[in-house]
């Protein structure tokens, strides 16, 4: 599903180079669980924004679904992410004035929204357990549940690929191993392939597939920890 090549990531701070990726190479199968583990400023958040096109490597490529995104214009890149990729951050980027369901329902405003549109994303409502609270804004709803809501989101459109930034970041343990348990619960049902960044070995579980990740380096692969 997501195969990269000598993915480097280099960044100016005024006179400065900063070199947020060093030649990172890694393969991830169709439905596949994987935990990408660093410390902050390890590369972890870089090369996750690079998986999903949210930003262009200095060098290398990467391909996601057979389809090398180096060759994509910026339009092509902007419907790519909308249409393939899910996304889910530490932060749960609700609007809070909308509804659990009308925020949910974000990525297809631009096209129009019909009875249709509006089942699909009770139907993802209900997938994460909030069927019941589609009608709760963001302040009405808990850290977990607001998460939860953003996982909806980002699985409304059928996404190849699930891109999770720290998200348990925000949350308290219970909390935050009742959304890693939603975001499990997606793969095996959809079979959505699931690539997660954390610090936090907390979440991890026996068959996970485990990468570290050492001042812009992938430092070990593991099956598991």
């Amino acid at each position: 599903m997501i195969v990269a090549r000598d993915l480097h990531k280099t960044y100016r701070v005024g006179p400065r180079e900063v070199h947020a990726l060093r030649g990172v190479d890694i393969e991830i199968a169709k439905g596949e669980i994987c935990v990408i583990l660093g410390r902050s400023g390890s590369g972890k958040s870089t090369l996750l924004h690079l998986l999903g096109a949210l930003d262009a490597p200095t060098r290398g490529s990467v391909e996601v679904g057979g389809v090398d995104l180096s060759r994509l214009s910026d339009r092509e890149l902007s419907l790519f992410r909308r249409d393939h990729v899910g996304f889910v951050f530490q932060a749960f980027n609700l609007i809070g004035n909308l509804t659990a369901l009308e925020n949910v329902l974000i990525p297809l405003m631009p096209k129009g929204i019909g009875e249709r549109e509006i089942g699909q994303a009770m139907g993802r409502l209900r997938a994460v357990g909030l069927g019941d609270r589609s009608d709760h804004r963001p302040q009405q709803l808990s850290g977990g549940e607001q998460q939860r809501v953003a996982i909806a989101r980002a699985i409304l459109k059928d996404p190849w690929v699930l891109l999770a930034d720290e998200p348990t970041g925000e949350l308290d343990t219970v909390t935050g191993g009742q959304v890693m348990a939603t975001l499990r619960e997606m793969n095996q049902s959809m079979g959505t392939t699931i690539v997660i960044v954390t610090h936090d070995l907390t979440y991890v579980r026996p068959g996970d597939r485990v990468l570290r990740m050492e001042d812009g380096r992938l430092a070990a692969r593991t099956p598991g920890e």
